[in-house]
C-alpha cells in the first residue's frame, strides 16, 4: 500500500492532520490501533473547544472523524510493530504483517498513563485500580474512592467521580494544586472530597480487590491506612515513542522534537499532539498542531516533484 501521508494516531491531532491533508488532495492513511478519538473518548465532558458548548468528548471525535472521511481520508484499525522513517521512502510494518510506504509521515501517537509505580499497583490491575475515570467510574457506586494526581485531570475527574462514589480522598505530594483556578474551586465546593495535602500513596493492598491503601505524609513521614474500595491514578502520561527510539529526536522524557512547523529531524517526518515537547496539551493545540503538520507535510511532498 502506497500513500502520500500516513498518519500514525487517530485522537484530536491525526484527526485533524487528517481534515487538513486530505482536503490538499494528499492520499490519505490514518492509522489507530482500536478507534479514532484517542484520550478525547474517554473525556465526560468537553467545555473548553472553541465552537462547541459542551459535551461528551466522545461526540467531539465522532464529528471529527467524519469530516475526515468525508475529505477522502482512508482509515484502518491496526497495530504498528515497528517503522523506518530515514529513508525517502517512509515503511510501516504493522502486527499483521503487513507494509506501508509513503512519502511523509505524521506522528501522532499520544501518551499512556504513568505509572504510579508502588507495592500492589500491578497486582490490583482491573481489581480496583484504574487509569480512567470515564470508563470505569460508574463501577464504583456507592464506594469511597483515591484519587492520585493534583493536575487539572485529577481534579476534574475527582469532581467527576462524586456522581457514584460516596467520598472520594485527593491524594497531592504538594500542598497546593497544579489544576486551573475554575477546576479547583469545583473541588473545594464540592462536600464529597476530601484532600490530603503533603500526602503520597505508598501501597495499595487488598485480597481479591483493593481493600485500603498506605498512605505517608511527606513532612512527618507519618503512615496511615486508608480503607477504600478503588483507587484513580492521574499522575500525567508518558509518551508512545518506544518505537521511535534511534530514529527521532526525543527529549530526555521521550517526547518528540520539532520546529514551529512540527517537522522533526528526519525529512518528510513531522510530529503532533501529545507525542511531542510543548508547554500545553489540550484538545485545541493538538488540533493546530495538526493543522501545521499537515500543511507542512504537503509542502515537502511538493519537493520532491
Amino acid at each position: 500500500m502506497n500513500y502520500d501521508v500516513v498518519i500514525l494516531g487517530g485522537g484530536p491531532a491525526g484527526l485533524t492532520a487528517a481534515i487538513y491533508a486530505s482536503r490538499a488532495r494528499l492520499r490519505t492513511l490514518l492509522v489507530e490501533k482500536t478507534f479514532p478519538g484517542g484520550q478525547l473518548m474517554m473525556c465526560a465532558h468537553v467545555e473548553n473547544y472553541p465552537g462547541y458548548l459542551g459535551g461528551p468528548g466522545m461526540e467531539l471525535s465522532e464529528v471529527m472523524r467524519q469530516q475526515a472521511e468525508k475529505f477522502g481520508t482512508e482509515s484502518k484499525i491496526a497495530e504498528v510493530a515497528r517503522v523506518d522513517l530515514l529513508g525517502a521512502e517512509k515503511a510501516i510494518y504493522t502486527t499483521e504483517n503487513e507494509v506501508i510506504f509513503s512519502k511523509a509521515v505524521i506522528l501522532c501517537l499520544g501518551a499512556r498513563p504513568r505509572r504510579l509505580g508502588v507495592p500492589g499497583e500491578q497486582e490490583f490491575l482491573g481489581k480496583g485500580i484504574s487509569y480512567c475515570a470515564v470508563c470505569d467510574g460508574a463501577l464504583f457506586k456507592d464506594k469511597i474512592l483515591v484519587v492520585v494526581g493534583g493536575g487539572d485531570t485529577a481534579v476534574e475527574d475527582a469532581v467527576f467521580l462524586t456522581r457514584y462514589a460516596s467520598r472520594v480522598h485527593l491524594i497531592h505530594r504538594r500542598n497546593k494544586l497544579r489544576a486551573q483556578r475554575i477546576i479547583q474551586e469545583r473541588a473545594f465546593a464540592n462536600p464529597s472530597i476530601e484532600i490530603h495535602w503533603n500526602t503520597v500513596v505508598k501501597e495499595i493492598v487488598g485480597t481479591d480487590n483493593v481493600d485500603h491503601v498506605t498512605i505517608e505524609n511527606v513532612q512527618t513521614g507519618l503512615p496511615a491506612k486508608l480503607p477504600v474500595d478503588g483507587v484513580f491514578i492521574l499522575i500525567g502520561n508518558e509518551p508512545n515513542t518506544k518505537m521511535l527510539e534511534g530514529q527521532i529526536e526525543l527529549d530526555e522524557a521521550g517526547y518528540i522534537i520539532t520546529d514551529e512547523n512540527m517537522q522533526t529531524n528526519v525529512p518528510g517526518v513531522f510530529a503532533a499532539g501529545d507525542v511531542r515537547r510543548k508547554a500545553l496539551r489540550q484538545i485545541v493545540t493538538a488540533c493546530a498542531d495538526g493543522a501545521i503538520a499537515a500543511t507542512a507535510a504537503e509542502k515537502y511532498i511538493e519537493s520532491l516533484s
